[in-house]
C-alpha cells in the first residue's frame, strides 16, 4: 500500500500507511493536523453520517432553511452547519492533542467524497 494524499482548493486529507503513529492527515490550504489510524477512521465514518443526514434534510427544509447537525465519537466531535448541498464542517479532536479545525462552506462536500474513497484499495 502506498501513501495517498488527495487535494483540491481549502482541503486535503491524506493516509500513509507505513507510517509509525500518525497514518492520517486532514487539513486545509494553511493548516494540518495527523491522525492515527483510529481517529481517521472516526473521521471519515462520521463524516459520512454527517454527509448523509444533510442529503435526507434536503426533502424536509426549505430552500432558504438552514440546520446544524452533530456527530461524535470518543475520539473527536465534528459539526456541520449550513445549507444541505452547502455546509461548513468543523471538528475537535477529543485526546491528548486537543486539535481543532474547520472547513468553510462548500469544501466540506468534497472532503467528505475523498474521505469516502482515501483508503478503497
Amino acid at each position: 500500500m502506498e501513501r495517498v494524499l488527495k487535494s483540491d482548493a481549502g482541503w486535503r486529507i491524506g493516509w500513509n500507511p507505513q507510517a509509525e503513529k500518525y497514518k492520517g492527515l486532514v487539513g486545509s490550504e494553511d493548516w494540518a493536523i495527523e491522525l492515527t489510524e483510529a481517529e481517521l477512521n472516526d473521521f471519515c465514518r462520521l463524516l459520512s453520517q454527517l454527509q448523509e443526514t444533510m442529503n435526507q434534510m434536503k426533502a424536509e427544509l426549505m430552500d432558504e432553511e438552514k440546520i446544524a447537525c452533530e456527530a461524535e465519537s470518543d475520539l473527536l466531535w465534528m459539526e456541520v452547519e449550513g445549507y444541505p448541498d452547502k455546509y461548513s464542517l468543523r471538528f475537535i479532536l477529543n485526546c491528548d492533542r486537543r486539535c481543532e479545525g474547520n472547513w468553510s462552506e462548500g469544501v466540506a462536500t468534497q472532503l467528505a467524497e475523498a474521505a469516502s474513497k482515501l483508503k478503497v484499495f
